[in-house]
């Protein structure tokens, strides 16, 4: 394990103004039913207050005078204002909650879309887990705080106001001592509030690297018990707990200082309006009614001044979650198509790669591929041998489309094959990896993803031809099977036999095979190579091997050393030359079939 997990930077340069204009712009459907529910914060705030109004009325006209006429008639209004306060609520509430999970599935369903848009370099560099912070918690804490915070922070406001109003009917000198103290209890609470933000986001940081780092030991930990590390990751790992420890501790105890705070400022500014409440009574200004109401507004205003605090806490998390969003939605695609793109017909025709050159975008300059010169005739199987590094998997990520040429061109048919529809290009195409990823779900769902629209007729005939309706078949759901995630419940062979059988199914005219037989045994590699001639007959492959049996059979072999082509050939002619490639497969080959390939050489 690592000394150090590294995480991402999150930190974006963006003008927080800036950033709320324009998610607010992405939700902007959904501000009709954001209004709807302020609206309906206001007229619950008015009802709210208009229930201790009420009870001022029942002490002052009903109770103290011993009127029973009138105490029923302000129990009737009192019931009726609480019925349509309750009403009022409940709509507020289901019109938020419906606005926020809308907002936060458009938000979730835009950024999914933009990412399939873009290049495969940026998932190779741009860390899976910073991606899914982005969908999921990001778009949660942006969606919380436009609903749910614009919710509570408007019925805040409004309570506050409206609190006020009925304090001013009341008595307006002791609402001017009440309206003087609220500027400093939002202050104290804004600065803890920060404080508490701070240290949380801190513990946030750390939970993320204690997360990397278990889940780094558990999936090495039979590389971590081979050479006794865990002693030393134990140690690792506890500096960052204690990490985490600290930092949530301090939120801890800043939260444990804010409430008493806030009580103390509260029972301060009670005491001045109790003394002045003394004074006003005492010259008729106030009736007991109104001092009970008065203090029952005072206590009220307290809840809405700590929710003002928090939300405008939880804003700033937003905002910072709307920067990171917004980097992910503002990385361009590199490779897209051109505004004259046009569909392409068909792939079944002559390739070449016209001094292809290429470098990664990673900020080293070294060109991976040099001035690589290649013409392929339609039904031609390529084979792509050489070292470790040395270029092949970047020319057939060129030739599929995840990458474009840093210098030349590839082009189909005379074509610059960036004059096509992206879409349309590698629709024809069929890719088998070295490593095949299969989906959770079942087998039959695995191999329809290559055709969504293929029958189960054409599913079994893809599978027959793949060589796996045997196996398939052995299972007690059979097609119906589950696969487990990433085809964890399916052996190696299997997996790549069932994504064998996908690409059949898809029916590709230009095919990429990246070394899909180097990790299973022997008789399991028989079995895929007979399915991979099947799904090679007609079309033009480009194979990636080690294996002499799946080489073999090419039309042609390309030796690629250092991003150039050191040799090409077909098997005899370049063990005839005793070069590059007889030295590999004096290597890798020759103890696959050694003597009877020597004999046939007549070597």
């Amino acid at each position: 394990m690592s000394e150090t997990i590294k995480v991402r930077s999150d930190v974006v340069n963006e003008d927080s103004r800036n950033v709320l204009g324009r998610i607010l712009l992405i939700v902007r459907p959904y501000w009709g039913l954001l209004t709807l529910s302020v609206a309906l914060n206001l007229l619950a705030s008015v009802f709210d207050n208009l229930i201790t109004f009420l009870h001022q009325k029942i002490t002052d006209q009903a109770v103290i005078p011993g009127d029973i006429d009138m105490l029923w008639h302000f129990f009737t209004l009192l019931v009726g204002v609480i019925v349509i306060l309750i009403v009022v609520n409940l709509l507020s509430v289901i019109l938020t909650g419906k606005c926020s999970l809308d907002m936060e599935k458009a938000l979730r369903a835009s950024a999914f879309r933009h990412l399939h848009t873009l290049q495969l370099s940026y998932f190779s560099r741009t860390p899976a887990g910073w991606i899914l912070s982005r969908i999921t918690s990001d778009t949660t804490r942006i969606t919380d705080v436009l609903t749910w915070g614009l919710f509570d922070g408007s019925f805040a406001i409004i309570h506050v106001i409206v609190i006020l109003g009925f304090m001013t009917a009341v008595n307006w000198k002791l609402a001017l001592i009440a309206l003087t103290m609220i500027p400093v209890q939002v202050w104290v609470g804004w600065e803890i509030r920060k404080r508490i933000l701070r240290d949380q986001r801190e513990a946030r940081k750390q939970n993320s690297l204690m997360t990397a780092s278990l889940n780094e030991n558990l999936t090495g930990i039979r590389v971590v018990k081979a050479l006794r590390r865990e002693e030393r990751n134990l140690h690792d790992f506890e500096k960052i707990t204690e990490a985490r420890f600290h930092a949530s501790y301090s939120a801890t105890r800043w939260n444990a200082i804010l409430n008493p705070l806030i009580q103390f400022l509260l029972f301060f500014t009670l005491t001045l309006v109790l003394w002045g409440s003394k004074t006003q009574f005492k010259i008729g200004g106030l009736t007991i009614g109104g001092i009970k109401s008065f203090i029952s507004y005072f206590t009220m205003l307290q809840w809405p001044i700590q929710e003002l605090t928090r939300v405008l806490g939880e804003a700033q998390q937003a905002i910072a979650s709307g920067e990171r969003y917004l980097s992910l939605m503002d990385t361009e695609a590199t490779i897209a198509d051109r505004p004259d793109a046009k569909p392409i017909d068909s792939l079944k025709k002559e390739i070449e790669f016209r001094n292809v050159s290429f470098r990664y975008d990673d900020g080293d300059r070294t060109l991976v591929l040099k001035n690589v010169s290649l013409t392929v005739q339609p039904g031609e199987v390529i084979a792509l041998v050489g070292s470790t590094g040395g270029g092949k998997t970047t020319l057939v990520n060129l030739l599929a489309r995840f990458y474009e040429p840093t210098e030349g061109e590839i082009a189909v048919g005379g074509n610059d094959y960036r004059e096509f529809e992206l879409s349309s290009y590698q629709s024809r195409l069929g890719i088998v990896l070295q490593t095949p990823h299969l989906f959770s779900g079942t087998i039959r769902d695995n191999i329809r993803y290559g055709k969504l629209n293929a029958t189960d007729e054409e599913i079994v005939t893809a599978a027959v031809q793949a060589g796996a309706d045997d196996f398939i078949r052995s299972f007690p759901n059979g097609y119906d099977e589950q696969v487990g995630e990433d085809g964890a419940l399916l052996s190696v062979g299997q997996k790549q036999l069932i994504s064998i059988a996908r690409a059949i199914l898809k029916d590709p005219q230009l095919f990429i095979l990246d070394e899909a037989t180097s990790s299973v045994d022997t008789i399991t590699e028989k079995m895929i190579t007979a399915s991979l001639e099947t799904l090679m007959t007609g079309r033009t492959s480009f194979i990636i091997a080690h294996r002499l049996s799946t080489i073999k059979r090419a039309d042609r072999i390309l030796v690629i050393e250092n991003g150039e082509i050191a040799e090409s050939g077909t098997h005899s002619e370049l063990l005839r030359l005793r070069g590059r490639y007889y030295e590999l497969y004096s290597q890798q080959f020759r103890l696959e079939r050694e003597i009877p390939l020597m004999r046939q050489l007549g070597t």
